[in-house]
């Protein structure tokens, strides 16, 4: 193919999914050859549709040989087919016009017609998100969901050389801030050129509403500040969390924890993270009802959940935030020593809530996930974190997600599942390869609970058994176990609401 045949194929991309118009087609041409930075175009006769990423792949190969990119490794490569695809996005305001157009209509078509466009700009790379692995397993809390993220790519040795002698910059502050829309990114940035965020009004102030790229469920969405200020569970932040499902009904929200160890990845921009998709978390029935002296209209229970959850409901949103934030003020000063949870130690705020947001018909369900960050001699990184003899699998915080039952586990791992699955199945030492030995006390555990492993099953144990460890880790993650001594625990705490 000829640089001009893919020129051509990228700008019938453009018309197929509507991006550009037939009206766009000649801007739109011109702009990429300025941008691969050529002088001269012939369109050829015949136009054969291919895949973006095939094309995208010819065109940066080009580039490369041209001379255009320094390198070509992933982060160059991302920067400058980055770059391509702005030429066929439609201005801001153009998205955000014809969002509320749609808004006008349903949310739903609305949210429909941005998803779309978020992944026809390739903002969300299909291509990479395909190779993510996905499956579940049961437990007793229900069918909890387990990927392994392959979607988001690691830097390569040439980027992380390259961002050692990049200049440094605050602009933008953070991946999060709105400044991000349409920024032509750096070696230690990503390019938003083909980003669009949707201005929305959260609980009387200017927010904005995208998705994430790296969608490690549908339509996962994140509702950002538009001012760069630090995460913060209070009052105010259920105020926010109703705010945007009462004008997205047919989405949940949730948000991080505001503390280290149990708290999201990004604790300096107050944002929140949603969707369309319903977790195991969202299906786990109540385990115990309770009533909460002072709000007996609003129905409350225990949740039957690894972690400790308490489940609020009713027509009311003002009841439940007024609820919620009793229950937080409570849990903030709780301390019980001998279900070694404390406040705080020498000053230091130990417990903090993940909060979920979601309506169902006419009710309004908000999940409270009682968190602790506290960490003693024998749990560096957390008392209520993955505990070390799971961190093979799972070493990372327990945010938002994975408090809901999905499970993002690390790349590494399918190169690990690949050699476990030879060695299982061919009877070979995993002392012969170093990457295994992490996982050899782990293997020596489930290994007697079957007869034989072969080909044909190989995969389906080592998911199964990956599986039931992230539940072992969620359950270590539950201030208060799934125990009779926890569930006592739990009710002491419950008793003083």
């Amino acid at each position: 193919m000829t640089v001009n045949e893919r020129i051509a194929q990228l700008v019938q991309y453009g018309l197929t999914t509507g991006l550009i118009s037939e009206e766009d087609k000649i801007y739109t041409t011109n702009q990429i050859l300025e941008v691969m930075q050529l002088d001269s175009y012939e369109e050829p006769e015949t136009i054969q549709d291919a895949p973006l990423e095939e094309v995208l792949e010819d065109l940066l190969e080009d580039a490369f040989e041209r001379e255009l990119m320094e390198n070509d490794g992933i982060v160059q490569k991302d920067l400058f087919d980055t770059k391509i695809m702005n030429c066929l996005m439609p201005r801001p305001s153009e998205v955000t016009r014809t969002f509320w157009d749609k808004y006008e209509k349903s949310p739903e078509e609305a949210t429909d017609y941005y998803y779309k466009l978020s992944q026809d700009s390739n903002y969300i790379r299909r291509d990479r998100i395909k190779k993510d692995m996905r499956w579940s397993v049961e437990s007793e809390y229900g069918a909890i969901d387990i990927s392994i993220n392959l979607s988001k790519p690691e830097k390569d040795p040439k980027a992380i050389a390259a961002a050692k002698l990049q200049k440094q910059s605050s602009y933008p502050k953070c991946q999060l801030c709105k400044e991000n829309e349409g920024y032509a990114g750096r070696v230690n940035h990503p390019a938003r050129q083909n980003h669009r965020i949707i201005p929305i009004t959260i609980n009387g102030n200017p927010w904005g509403f995208q998705y994430s790229p790296y969608v490690y469920y549908n339509e996962h969405c994140i509702v950002l500040s538009g001012e760069h200020v630090p995460m913060k569970i209070d009052k105010e932040a259920f105020q926010k969390l109703f705010s945007f499902v009462e004008q997205f009904p047919h989405y949940f929200l949730g948000s991080n924890a505001d503390l280290p160890i149990v708290g999201g990845s990004i604790l300096t921009h107050d944002h929140f993270q949603g969707g369309n998709y319903d977790f195991a978390m969202a299906k786990a029935p109540i385990e115990k009802g309770v009533i909460i002296p002072g709000f007996e209209d609003v129905e409350a229970g225990i949740v039957k959940w690894p972690l400790s959850v308490i489940r609020i409901r009713s027509t009311s949103t003002e009841r439940l935030i007024d609820l919620a934030d009793h229950i937080l003020k409570k849990w903030r000063g709780y301390t019980d020593a001998e279900a070694f949870i404390f406040a705080d130690t020498d000053g230091e705020p130990h417990n903090t809530i993940t909060p979920i947001v979601r309506k169902k018909g006419d009710i309004y369900e908000l999940d409270l996930t009682l968190r602790n960050n506290i960490t003693t001699e024998k749990y560096p990184l957390g008392v209520y974190h993955p505990h070390a003899q799971y961190h093979h699998i799972k070493k990372e915080n327990i945010g938002l997600i994975e408090v809901m039952g999905l499970a993002v586990l690390p790349a590494r791992l399918k190169h690990e599942m690949e050699l476990l699955a030879d060695c299982l199945v061919n009877g070979k030492d995993l002392s012969s390869h170093d990457e295994l030995e992490k996982h050899t006390a782990w293997v020596e555990r489930f290994l007697p609970k079957y007869d034989s492993i072969t080909t044909e099953n190989v995969w389906d144990i080592l998911k199964e058994e990956i599986g039931q460890v992230f539940v072992k880790v969620l359950e270590d993650a539950g201030v208060y176990k799934c125990t009779p001594e926890g569930r006592k625990a739990f009710d002491k705490f419950i008793s003083i609401l």
